[in-house]
């Protein structure tokens, strides 16, 4: 690699088609995805990102025979690059009497079962009409990597295991229960005690989407004097899991916030208290976008409003 330039030097030579190369094979980790996004042929692709390097003075891309990943200098260019080509994009359209492009917000959910983040998106949408939100179903691990590389603006989640370039804030503790087939003994019992799991056949969360999640549900189980026997379905979403809970195949230990989407099952509190789950929301440490701050207002907000982060509150109940 050869020496970098003078800042001022480097990017006058940067072209924006390079930009947008890059851009594209950051976002697909696949030279032949990218090329074919661009209509390009590969090596046309591959050449301009290489360029792009060498003007640059750093290595943007890792590249293998079977695997592609970004540098580090590579993660903090792509957020820079996207905001560049809006700017380009928002300026052409205001140059040719074009409509502004509107503010964007995306927004990571592990699943939209899980109603916790519902009212702070209907309280953004009432104060930011404006505002085009994207919601995309995935874990917290991936919520990660996706705001760590600006494909997200902000996630929603447990947050324990975010890394240090992602900032989080609690907002909401969500009181955990079980979700039972209507017909089986627990439901029953306005109340469950958690030792009354012992030797049900549990599902838990996937670990490839919420090891948080699954990790909560086990660290309960374990401090009640057990540990949870797992039922060996897995499923992708809630939906799904309230269905085989229902069929009476399996139980799951689920948040409140679940709760309303459980027929036709049954979620039934837990007892003695347990620790309520805890919802984070997570954004950009570095440089935030001015939509991801008015998300995270809002929730702040609406915790303090409503009481959502005092674990003395009472648990709310839906055992009917």
């Amino acid at each position: 690699m050869t020496p970098p330039l003078p800042d001022a030097v480097a990017a006058a030579r940067i072209e924006l088609r390079q930009l947008r190369y890059f851009v594209s094979l950051a976002e697909e980790l696949h030279f032949g995805r990218a090329a074919a996004r661009e209509h390009i042929v590969q090596s046309a692709l591959s050449q301009q990102v290489q360029r792009l390097e060498r003007t640059l003075g750093v290595l943007l891309v890792h590249r293998t025979t079977r695997h592609i990943e970004l540098t580090p200098a590579g993660a903090r260019f792509l957020l820079e690059a996207r905001q560049i080509l809006e700017h380009v994009d928002r300026a052409a359209g205001l140059a040719q009497g074009l409509t502004s492009t509107p503010p964007v917000l995306r927004v990571g959910l592990l699943d939209e079962g899980y109603e916790a983040a519902r009212p702070v998106l209907r309280a953004l949408r009432a104060r930011h009409p404006e505002l085009e939100l994207h919601q995309v179903q995935v874990g917290v691990p991936e919520q990660c990597r996706m705001i760590a590389d600006g494909r997200l603006d902000v996630g929603i989640g447990r947050s324990c295991a975010a890394p240090a370039q992602i900032a989080s804030e609690l907002f909401r503790l969500d009181p955990l229960g079980v979700l039972v087939a209507d017909d089986h003994r627990l439901a029953r019992l306005p109340v469950v005690p958690v030792t009354a799991l012992a030797g049900e056949p549990l599902l838990l969360p996937d670990e490839s989407r919420a090891p948080e999640l699954a990790e909560f549900v086990g660290e309960i189980c374990r401090t009640a004097g057990f540990v949870p026997a797992a039922h060996r379905d897995t499923v992708q979403n809630l939906r799904a899991a309230v269905d085989l809970v229902a069929s009476g195949r399996c139980l799951m230990c689920a948040p409140a916030s679940t709760a309303e989407l459980a027929a036709p099952a049954r979620w039934r509190p837990l007892a003695p208290a347990v620790p309520r789950y805890p919802w984070s929301v997570m954004w950009r440490a570095e440089r935030p976008s001015r939509e991801a701050k008015a998300f995270v207002a809002i929730a702040r907000e609406l915790s303090r409003g409503q009481g959502w982060r005092d674990p003395r509150a009472p648990q709310v109940d839906l055992a009917s």
